[in-house]
């Protein structure tokens, strides 16, 4: 067969067999999930069903986004409670800077206790100025981690495409991953780091220990309704499976997230596509 002949299928059955070449973990052994924002239009509208619908695809592990951070505790309690019904967990939470002051973190505390999670990342930081006030928001993620540590809980960050930007002639990632003690998460969105030009397996490589959990949205380049983030996951130009080895092999991933920012299908339809492309991905 010729690299010509041979189709996405073909690629993905021969990728299957390529974790125990690689000397990966088992793929069961680190759970998948689906960050929920993926399905933002149909959470809004009906939470209950969309946490169901995602169970019953197969996915393991949800992250909830900002939005949770208005619950009351016990509207929380429910969540859990469903969660619990259908063997689901959520193991963090997508959080904004206001969650990383002091009240706003003993908020975040409180839902992320009654709702299983024991990671707050902060998925923004605001508005920053310079390199300095990023050196800032490093400061914060290392006062929230010195707050959460004793109470089984950590701290972590996710990454934008602006992040591997330079700001005053240094990359913020950097930045942030040297100012940051290494019981703060660097939370590694994939489809981001392509999309700005960073290597992803590198990045895990600097970093052991550090990546545990993983955003597996992808990004293909070019121009069209199916370029960019709206690509599917497994579609576009990330490097799955060196991903996973290097993750997996030094990273300390605990789990998978697929997130999806859009694409041509319905938001539900999309969710149960990845995770079927993974699975082929993975040999599961």
């Amino acid at each position: 067969m010729t690299p010509a002949e041979m189709t996405r299928r073909d690629f993905l059955a021969l990728a299957g067999a390529a974790p125990l070449a690689l000397g990966l973990q088992e793929p069961r052994t680190v759970p998948v999930g689906i960050e929920l924002y993926s399905v933002r239009g149909e959470l809004v509208r009906d939470l209950e069903g969309t946490v169901r619908a995602v169970a019953g695809m197969g996915y393991e592990v949800v992250e909830f986004y900002s939005p949770y951070y208005e619950w009351t505790p016990e509207y929380a309690r429910s969540v859990r409670s469903l969660m619990d019904d259908l063997g689901i967990r959520c193991l963090s939470t997508h959080n904004g800077a206001n969650a990383f002051t002091p009240d706003g973190l003993r908020k975040a505390i409180d839902l992320n206790q009654i709702i299983g999670s024991r990671s707050i990342v902060m998925a923004s930081a605001g508005r920053v100025a310079g390199i300095d006030g990023w050196r800032g928001v490093a400061d914060r993620l290392n006062q929230a981690a010195r707050t959460l540590g004793p109470l089984g809980m950590r701290a972590g960050f996710h990454n934008h495409a602006a992040e591997w930007a330079e700001v005053d002639g240094e990359v913020v990632m950097e930045v942030l991953a040297a100012g940051t003690g290494r019981d703060v998460a660097l939370q590694l969105d994939v489809g981001t780091c392509v999309a700005a030009g960073a290597d992803p397996v590198a990045w895990i490589r600097r970093n052991p220990g550090r990546i545990t959990s993983v955003h597996c949205k992808d990004w293909g380049p070019g121009e069209g309704p199916n370029a960019g983030y709206r690509v599917l996951f497994g579609d576009g130009a990330s490097p799955w499976l060196d991903i996973f080895e290097a993750a997996e092999s030094v990273g300390g991933v605990e789990y998978y997230l697929i997130e999806q920012e859009g694409s041509r299908f319905p938001e539900l339809e999309t969710a149960e596509r990845c995770l079927a492309t993974y699975r082929e991905m993975r040999g599961i």
